[in-house]
């Protein structure tokens, strides 16, 4: 009984802070005076803290469902525009097209404490999309106004180092998404003077790093990640500095996701670097192959590949019986150390071919790599794979213990950006492929 009447009470609440919710976006959409508008915007900022994201589902029904544009003004203003194209009917079309909501999005994301409000409002939206597919409205919305406040052009570029504030420091060892940081000690001596660390930060969340990147100062282009990550190895002096690796890229802010911001960071850091370090030649990075061990594991038919001739898929099969024999007629032993053990130059070769065929065909489809994607259309070149390049747990995993070097020639890269848009891998000629 009781419970019962600490139930309802709590969906009264609910209730009510809905209603005033509700009723504060009406007038803060309304409000002409912009003081009056900043009351009511922190207002409505302070409500939303006040709800759970389980809460906010209700909130979302009335920004997808009351806050959508008048379907007949739009077609009146679209015959309109259609019986006589020009500014004014043009400019009233895009009025009336446009949701509210968007508008209300822009009147928080002017307040302090707005921009992380709309993010926290994208991530618990992103959570509920897969059961909720008709609040996709809003995540369009969203998406579209993020990007824009996002653009690069606003955003500040800083160097992590040893000095820079703790809370900052947490923040990137809870954030490494690719290569763990194991304590204060790992993260130190990533911060040494031939490790570079690089964030992004944006002017109203200027403690808050949105995506980071890791890089490692070598005199020559790396093929295991071991090394670089050893928090026991001894700093490199700066004369030996011929090559820039990235190692490792993380996104902190789960509500930017589809925002796109690495590919600036990687290309600004690697002039940043050329400008600092006129020594460096070779900008590369040492990556990661998510989905290579998936794919194989699955048996996919090397005919489906685009672009194969008979003769390529001939040696793709050759290749995994092959790995077969080794494994004893389970691929998966290739995920344990033990696989690795027994392998000579023929079964190196052989994951290799699988690889590059993994790598060269499938990237440039919705379906590819999704770390293979983010680099090649960002303009890199397949450079090398590296078999053991990631012997640990997962690793071994997720590749099959490869790795990848894509190299960024700043030169290229738009032409290399360009061939991947039209379906082409850019490779060096250490790329093996079939046929």
């Amino acid at each position: 009984m009781l419970d019962d009447i600490r139930h309802a009470a709590a969906r009264q609440r609910k209730a009510r802070t809905l209603r005033r919710m509700k009723l504060a976006c009406k007038r803060l959409l309304g409000e002409k005076g912009e003081l009056g508008g900043m009351a009511l915007a922190v207002e409505l900022i302070d409500r939303l803290e006040t709800l759970e994201d389980e809460d906010l589902g209700e909130f979302f029904d009335y920004l997808a469902h009351e806050l959508s544009p008048d379907p007949q003004a739009v077609l009146q203003a679209a015959q309109a525009y259609a019986a006589k194209p020009g500014v004014d009917t043009l400019q009233l079309l895009t009025q009336v097209a446009e949701p509210p909501r968007q508008e209300l999005f822009r009147r928080l994301n002017r307040m302090p404490g707005g921009t992380s409000a709309v993010l926290r409002l994208r991530r618990a939206l992103m959570r509920m999309l897969r059961e909720r597919p008709d609040l996709a409205v809003i995540e369009a919305d969203l998406l579209h106004l993020l990007t824009s406040w996002f653009n690069p052009g606003f955003l500040r570029m800083k160097r992590v180092d040893w000095n820079s504030p703790a809370q900052l420091l947490e923040k990137i060892i809870l954030h490494e998404a690719v290569h763990a940081i194991d304590g204060w000690d790992d993260l130190r001596r990533r911060l040494q003077p031939d490790r570079r660390c690089f964030a992004f930060f944006h002017p109203q969340l200027p403690d808050e790093p949105l995506i980071f990147v890791e890089v490692a100062l070598l005199p020559e282009m790396p093929g295991s990640i071991a090394p670089l990550i050893d928090k026991a190895s001894t700093p490199l002096p700066p004369d030996r500095f011929r090559v820039a690796a990235f190692y490792s890229i993380s996104n902190c802010e789960p509500g930017l996701r589809g925002v796109s911001l690495g590919n600036f960071l990687i290309k600004t850091v690697a002039t940043k670097l050329q400008r600092e370090l006129p020594r460096l030649r070779t900008f590369c990075t040492l990556s990661p192959i998510p989905g290579f061990a998936a794919w194989l594991l699955a048996e996919p038919e090397f005919s489906q590949l685009p672009g194969l001739k008979k003769s390529a898929v001939a040696e793709l099969d050759a290749a995994r019986k092959l790995l077969m024999t080794l494994c004893k007629g389970d691929l998966a032993r290739l995920q344990g150390a033990a696989a690795h053990e027994q392998m000579g130059p023929e079964h190196d070769a052989a994951l290799q071919l699988l690889c590059g065929a993994y790598l060269t065909c499938l990237s440039p489809l919705p379906g590819g790599d999704a770390v293979a994607r983010f680099h090649l259309d960002n303009g890199a070149r397949l450079e090398r794979l590296n078999p053991r390049g990631n012997v640990s747990a997962k690793g071994l995993r997720q590749s099959f213990g490869m790795m990848v070097n894509y190299l960024y020639d700043l030169n290229k890269v738009e032409a290399s950006h360009a061939k991947f848009r039209q379906g082409e891998v850019a490779r060096s000629r250490a790329i093996t492929t079939p046929g």
